[in-house]
């Protein structure tokens, strides 16, 4: 991907920093983005998903997912389909990752009880996608140019050096499309991957925080395979998402007639 995917840079934080200013631009915070940005996060990319839903009583619902990705020159296209429960086994979800500024990316889900294909409208972006605490915005990229970094300070995370960033969406359209007004970044300073983060919602008074369990080195590419996904309001603990990562595989040579909304509708391979 040519864009920061923010399922891999949200993030859990204890760094109590005071954020409550108005911000310019910081050339050596963006210079650190970029080559996140810029980092080889694979090709042709194959996966089998967990995705572990616990609500405020410690109730747990499990859902399966089978995942493919594939590059298009600067683009990027995902597909994933529900494995299990049964009763929403099918479900699809179709994304086009658009590196060109002026384009707006494009997602849509298939729901096999209704038969039919939903486009997901910008408006709608900032709702939960599958029952998570993700939003449809946290499922692809986001371009550089639409926030403004701040470098907070350094620290450490499990002996690792980090950069601590703060990211403002320069535009309220932004704000409202992600549902995000600020967050912050931890990115390790050996490989340039966002391994925490502390997210504020424009709506509901929530803080999200992600914290990267799991960082696995396959076929010299960083691949978060474990991630916990904390929501809380007023630091009460409303929900939470557990995504565990297995089988992954690169280079498995996807044909593109795969990322379409033709083959959406058909299910599982």
């Amino acid at each position: 991907m040519k864009k920061i995917a923010l399922l891999s840079i949200l993030i859990s934080l204890w760094f109590g920093i005071n954020i409550s200013f108005c911000m310019a631009d910081d050339e050596k915070a963006r210079q650190i983005m970029q080559k996140v940005e810029d980092r080889d996060d694979g090709d042709n990319m194959t996966s089998d998903m967990l995705m572990v839903l616990i609500d405020k009583n410690n109730k747990e619902r499990k859902k399966y997912f089978q995942n493919f990705s594939k590059d298009f020159g600067k683009d990027s296209k995902r597909i994933m389909f529900v494995k299990s429960p049964s009763q929403i086994k099918n479900t699809g979800f179709l994304t086009f990752d658009y590196d060109d500024e002026s384009k707006d990316d494009e997602q849509w889900l298939f729901l096999p009880a209704l038969g039919k294909t939903k486009r997901i409208a910008s408006t709608d972006k900032s709702s939960s996608f599958m029952g998570s605490d993700l939003n449809y915005s946290d499922m692809t990229g986001r371009n550089l140019e639409d926030y403004d970094f701040k470098l907070l300070k350094e620290s450490k995370i499990n002996g690792h050096d980090v950069w601590l960033i703060l990211s403002l969406p320069r535009t309220k359209e932004i704000e409202d499309e992600t549902g995000y007004k600020k967050v912050i970044l931890a990115v390790r300073k050996d490989n340039y991957v966002v391994v925490r983060g502390k997210m504020w919602t424009s709506e509901g008074g929530f803080t999200k925080y992600l914290d990267i369990q799991k960082l696995e080195l396959i076929d010299g590419i960083w691949v978060a395979t474990q991630n916990h996904i904390i929501k809380k309001q007023n630091k009460v603990i409303k929900h939470q998402t557990l995504l565990k990562l297995s089988n992954v595989k690169f280079a498995q040579g996807l044909d593109e007639n795969i990322f379409t909304t033709r083959r959406l509708e058909k299910g599982l391979f």
